[in-house]
């Protein structure tokens, strides 16, 4: 199941919550440049997560859910542009665990 919140996608897989950016999101930003995961491995909402500069912007994402953030895409800080690939399993940011399943209910359908 896959939710929408802060233009991103929240997607519930097993234990674990993925957030990816959705195309609109890449569309917005243009070519990914940089990517810097700041913050704790402790997130609350609306901390900031990850920071992205981009062709059109320099972006500071902020967590939708409060949680533990048990993987970070490494990957994108070598290579930044997979951010800007089609498939979920490349332009992932984070996925945490200890998420309150109400709060993720509550967010809007994807």
């Amino acid at each position: 199941m896959k939710k929408l919140a802060n233009y991103l996608w929240v997607e519930k897989v097993g234990a674990q919550y993925v957030y990816s950016m959705t195309p609109e999101l890449q569309d917005d930003i243009g070519t990914v440049g940089y990517v810097e995961f700041i913050g704790n491995d402790e997130v609350k909402v609306d901390d900031e997560i990850v920071s992205i500069e981009a062709s059109k912007t320099v972006l500071d994402v902020q967590s939708p859910l409060a949680g533990m953030i048990v993987e970070r895409n490494t990957k994108a800080e070598d290579e930044p542009t997979i951010l800007n690939s089609e498939k979920p399993e490349e332009n992932w940011l984070v996925k945490l665990e200890n998420v309150d399943e109400a709060a993720f209910n509550a967010l809007p359908e994807a």
